[in-house]
C-alpha cells in the first residue's frame, strides 16, 4: 500500500449559518471547538439544516483524494458497530479505500464533526468525538504499518494516553512519517508535544501559516523559512491567499494560488491540498510539481460543498 491514513474517523454534517449563529454560540469563526458531551451536539444541531452528510475526518478526506487519483491507499479510524458506523465504513469502500479497522460495539458512539458554513464560505467546525477520539495501540495493526510506505497522520487525534499511545505505535512500524498539523487549536493544547513530532519523529509535515507561526513561536514568516531549513526535513505550508510554499533543506518553493474561483466552501481545502501534495511525493514529482497538484485540488474543492471531489 502507498499511503495509511490514520485518524479520527467522523461522520461529516454540513449546514449553512449566518454569522449570528457562531456568536450566539460562543463560536470562533474559522476555527473547530471540540464537543464533549453528545447532548451539546444534538442541541448545536436541532435547529439546523443539514445540506449534506458524508464519511469524513481529515486525513481520511485526504486518503480519499489520493485515491480519487488512482493511488492504493488505505484508512484506519476507530468506529462504533451503529448506523453512523455503518455509513461511514460504505462510504470509504465505495471510494476505493481499504478501510482496514474492524468496527465492534463501543460505550460512544461513531464520531461526528458539525461544519458550519457562514456567507463568507469559511467553516467553523464543531466536533464529537465519540468512539474515535478513543483509537487506542490495539486498534492498529503493525503489518498493515510495516507494509505501507508512508504513515499519514493527523494532530486533530493526537491526546495524551491512548491516542499517543497509538501515535507511537504507527511512527515507530513506519517507514516514514507524515503529519498534518490540522488547526491552531491543536497545536496551542499540544505545543510541547507537536514541537518534539516534528522535530524528531515526522519526515514530512503540512501545516498553515497560522499554525506553524503559532507552534514555533515566530514573530515573522522569516522566522518560520529558516526554521524550515534548519529542520532538514519536508514542510509544507498553505498560506491562504498568498499561495502555498514547500521547505527542503536549504530548497524553498513557493507558488500562488489559482484565480477567479467561485468559491462556496473551505471545507477539506488543506485536506486535499495534501492529498495533491502526497500524490506528487509518492510519484516522483518535482516540489513544485507536488504544490501545483495540491493547489489544483483545493481549488476544485472549495468551488462545491463538502471534502469530495
Amino acid at each position: 500500500m502507498k499511503i495509511l491514513g490514520i485518524g479520527n474517523a467522523i461522520v461529516d454534517v454540513i449546514c449553512k449559518v449566518d454569522d449570528n449563529f457562531i456568536v450566539q454560540n460562543n463560536l470562533t469563526k474559522g476555527l473547530m471547538k471540540l464537543i464533549f458531551h453528545e447532548n451539546e451536539f444534538k442541541k448545536l444541531l436541532s435547529n439546523l439544516k443539514i445540506e449534506k452528510t458524508v464519511s469524513g475526518g481529515s486525513v481520511a478526506n485526504s486518503i480519499v483524494g489520493l485515491s480519487q487519483l488512482g493511488n492504493n491507499v488505505g484508512f484506519v479510524g476507530k468506529i462504533a458497530d451503529d448506523n453512523f458506523g455503518l455509513k461511514y465504513e460504505e462510504g470509504l469502500k465505495d471510494e476505493n479505500v481499504n478501510f482496514c479497522y474492524s468496527k465492534k460495539r463501543e460505550i460512544l458512539p461513531t464520531g461526528t464533526c458539525l461544519i458550519l458554513v457562514t456567507p463568507d464560505s469559511e467553516r467553523t467546525m464543531c466536533t464529537y468525538l465519540g468512539t474515535a477520539g478513543k483509537i487506542n495501540a490495539d486498534d492498529l495493526d503493525t503489518k498493515i504499518i510495516n507494509q505501507s510506505e508512508i504513515i499519514f497522520l493527523e494532530g486533530y487525534l493526537w491526546d495524551e494516553g491512548d491516542p499517543k499511545k497509538a501515535f507511537d505505535k504507527a511512527i515507530n512500524n513506519s517507514k516514514k512519517v507524515a503529519m498534518s498539523l490540522s488547526d491552531q487549536f491543536c497545536v496551542d493544547r499540544h505545543k510541547t508535544h507537536f514541537l518534539d513530532l516534528v522535530k524528531n519523529k515526522l519526515d514530512i509535515i503540512f501545516a498553515n501559516e497560522g499554525e506553524i507561526t503559532s507552534l514555533i513561536d515566530a514573530k515573522n514568516f522569516n522566522e518560520v523559512i529558516s526554521f524550515g531549513k534548519e529542520l532538514k526535513k519536508h514542510l509544507i505550508i498553505t498560506r491562504g491567499v498568498k499561495g502555498a510554499i514547500s521547505i527542503n533543506k536549504d530548497e524553498v518553493i513557493d507558488i500562488g494560488v489559482k484565480k477567479n474561483l467561485k468559491i462556496l466552501d473551505l471545507t477539506g481545502a488543506g485536506d486535499l491540498f495534501a492529498a495533491g501534495y502526497l500524490h506528487g511525493y509518492i510519484n516522483q514529482f518535482s516540489q513544485k510539481e507536488c504544490l501545483e497538484k495540491g493547489t489544483e485540488l483545493s481549488s476544485k474543492v472549495i468551488q462545491q460543498f463538502g471534502a469530495r471531489i
